[in-house]
């Protein structure tokens, strides 16, 4: 991308599309985003070549001279095509919003996050044209979620925002600063789209096999008396800044992955860090945030930490 696009898409949403029915989705939800933000809509493919001997007709033989060519060609315009068309659609359900396209060449997570470098957000599907099945995050998506040091939304069930405002965000809160990041975007989103937020600690400082022992009152409220300070110093400040959130505290003794999956039944969004506690959370995609993109029943946002930021972000009610 040159630095004139950079310079156009900075503040858009982006959105990697690749023709298949998830990343149709994970357009759509993009829009409706972008539409909320009152940002740009970025939708970028990424064609990428040459392709590998396999797959050349006849098995195995490398392709004479200028079948590359041509089959580059080829693929560019029919990828442009896919642009045009899923551009068209989310202008005729969002008139007011200013769609632009991106065919981009390369390997496709390098291209994706270098289009994203200046954006506000990036949107992809779990999984595309040749994913795993369903229950996979597709290898494009899980070296993003590693390695693009922005905000990202994996939009896995291609769930559509609702026009109510009945639904609820869901956010973990663990104490940490990538969880006060988290809870920025969660609210920030969460107000845009008038929901409730939901801000789930989950108290997990427990052997397995306590945890299959259901807790007795005594320990419910020894446990909330635990927990709730450190609730209380998370979300200090967001009320005040966003008055109009309603905001349901809740904590549980369960594994966090779980809980949070149940909380999330019927979320419009999952708010998770990049990771949170253990010695190597800085090095790897947190197990807990990493499991929510692979099982969680709506879309879920991950968010690193930046020192920039300290957690704030900007009212952008569009």
């Amino acid at each position: 991308m040159s630095s004139t696009e950079s310079t156009m898409d900075k503040g858009a949403v982006v959105a990697g599309y690749d023709g298949s029915e998830e990343a149709r989705k994970a357009v759509r939800w993009a829009a409706g985003e972008a539409a909320a933000r009152g940002r740009g809509l970025v939708v970028a493919h990424v064609v990428g070549f040459p392709p590998v001997p396999e797959a050349v007709p006849g098995g195995g033989a490398w392709p004479r001279p200028g079948f590359l060519e041509a089959g580059q060609e080829t693929a560019q315009r029919h990828a442009e095509a896919m642009l045009g068309d899923i551009a068209q659609e989310c202008r005729r359900t969002w008139p007011e919003l200013a769609v632009s396209t991106r065919l981009l060449s390369g390997r496709a997570p390098d291209e994706l996050a270098r289009a994203a470098e200046n954006a506000d957000l990036l949107v992809i599907g779990s999984s595309g044209l040749t994913a795993l099945p369903r229950l996979l995050v597709g290898s494009t998506a899980n070296q993003l979620l590693h390695d693009y040091h922005r905000p990202i939304v994996v939009v896995r069930d291609g769930e559509e925002p609702a026009a109510d405002g009945d639904r609820k965000v869901v956010v973990g809160v663990d104490g940490s600063e990538t969880s006060r990041e988290a809870i920025g975007f969660a609210y920030d989103f969460a107000d845009r789209h008038d929901h409730a937020l939901v801000a789930l600690h989950v108290w997990s400082d427990l052997p397995l096999e306590a945890m299959a022992v259901t807790p007795t009152e005594h320990d419910r409220e020894l446990i909330e008396e635990r927990g709730k300070p450190l609730l209380d110093e998370a979300l200090a400040g967001y009320r005040e800044r966003y008055p109009d959130v309603p905001v349901h505290r809740v904590i549980a003794v369960d594994r966090p992955a779980h809980a949070l999956a149940e909380q999330a039944e019927g979320a419009a969004l999952l708010v998770v860090g990049s990771h949170g506690r253990g010695l190597l959370r800085r090095a790897l995609l947190g197990s807990v945030s990493r499991a929510m993109v692979h099982h969680a029943p709506c879309p879920v946002a991950v968010v690193r930490h930046h020192k920039e930021r300290h957690g704030d972000y900007p009212k952008t009610r569009g």
